[in-house]
């Protein structure tokens, strides 16, 4: 058995990070998060992209033009989610989700879903540097492990 591991780092890897604007409060700690997990990993300025967008839900076209560019070893998309009195959160995520995995697959551009979903604003807050750790840092570091097992697999390594 051959097993691969991803490097730590991609040296000259390029991200760009959608980020919705709703829910500012836990929505711009994740992007703080994700940031500085990919400046510590190596990315300098010149190789981040931020684009904000108004919603969760307008992720989804954004993250895939941003893949389809080409311009970008991973793409990820922040954004908050609170589940409210109806049932919105779900077809949100669901369809968020979905179209992340679909740009993947298309443009074999790893687009990440760092979009917290909670029960409520005390839980998301919890995701966004508190208790539970920040989802926009453990997504930046999954994208530059996704982008360096997609750069080795291209490589002809495994």
């Amino acid at each position: 058995m051959i097993e691969h591991d991803a490097p730590p780092t991609l040296p000259g890897g390029k991200y760009a990070v959608a980020c919705a604007r709703w829910n500012p409060l836990i929505t711009d700690r994740l992007l703080e998060g994700a940031l500085g997990t990919l400046r510590r990993l190596g990315a300098d300025e010149d190789a981040l992209t931020v684009m904000r967008v108004p919603g969760t839900f307008e992720l989804g076209a954004v993250c895939h033009e941003l893949a389809k560019s080409g311009r970008f070893d991973a793409v990820l998309g922040l954004g908050c989610v609170v589940k409210g009195e109806t049932e919105h959160d779900r077809f949100i995520n669901a369809s968020v989700a979905s179209s992340f995995q679909a740009s993947g697959r298309e443009t074999g551009v790893p687009v990440l879903f760092g979009v917290v979903t909670t029960n409520d604003f005390e839980q998301a807050l919890s995701r966004a540097g508190g208790k539970h750790g920040n989802k926009g840092s453990e997504t930046a570091a999954a994208a530059v492990e996704t982008a360096g097992l997609l750069r080795s697999i291209r490589a002809g390594a495994g």
